[in-house]
């Protein structure tokens, strides 16, 4: 009977799949990615997900268990120190296959299969946050809406100590315009002044010489 025989074969024999599927996992977990056909990486997910599930894990038992598949120990000891911080927030889905296209020769499909990276995983969880912390200011809690008067004003939105601190600091600007008159003039000032009563009085000199005399005066 064929009972726990799934998988795919792959036109190979037992002991020759199982060979393969060790060195290429053990390939991906020491150099992050490989490239390999449609049919392999689809088939070596499952020893990858296998693996990443025993270094979460993390006893010994578990330790022996991913030993008997990687035959390389630190590749193992790599494995079993990065899963806790860098698979910790998912469960499954530890890889990716991604589609390449045509291999010249036998035209046969190519694709590259990679260790999934925790920062994928980390963007979709501060987005979350954003939303829930800007989705917050928006609400009232029920201490503001008893706050509300009868005549419905609302008394938490009355003037702030912050208007008051705004009113004193335009106080002594009032006041210094009402007493900018009793500050001393500057020299230059007076000098204008001068000479302006003195041209006034040549202009009205002028006008009192040219203009005649009237007829009351002259008698």
């Amino acid at each position: 009977m064929r009972h726990r025989k799934s998988g795919l074969k792959l036109n190979r024999t037992a002991s020759h799949r199982d060979a393969m599927f060790r060195n290429m996992v053990t390939s991906l977990f020491k150099h992050q990615r490989i490239q390999t056909t449609d049919a392999k990486a689809k088939e070596l997910r499952r020893w990858a997900d296998h693996l990443v599930t025993l270094a979460k894990r993390g006893d010994l038992h578990a330790r022996r268990q991913a030993m008997a598949i990687v035959r390389e120990k630190n590749v193992v000891h790599k494995l079993f120190e990065e899963a806790q911080s860098r698979f910790s927030a998912i469960a499954g889905g530890y890889t990716r296959v991604v589609k390449l296209g045509r291999r010249a020769g036998d035209a046969a499909p190519i694709s590259v299969i990679e260790l999934v990276t925790p920062s994928t995983h980390a963007g979709k969880t501060e987005k979350k946050t954003v939303k829930a912390k800007t989705a917050l200011p928006f609400k009232k809690t029920v201490e503001e809406k008893a706050a509300v008067d009868e005549k419905g004003v609302d008394t938490a939105t009355e003037a702030t100590p912050v208007e008051e601190e705004t009113y004193k600091t335009a106080e002594p600007e009032e006041k210094s315009e009402e007493q900018a008159g009793n500050q001393p003039v500057s020299e230059a000032a007076i000098q204008q002044a001068e000479t302006e009563s003195v041209d006034g009085e040549k202009e009205a000199t002028e006008q009192s010489a040219e203009d005649p005399l009237p007829e009351t005066e002259k008698k």
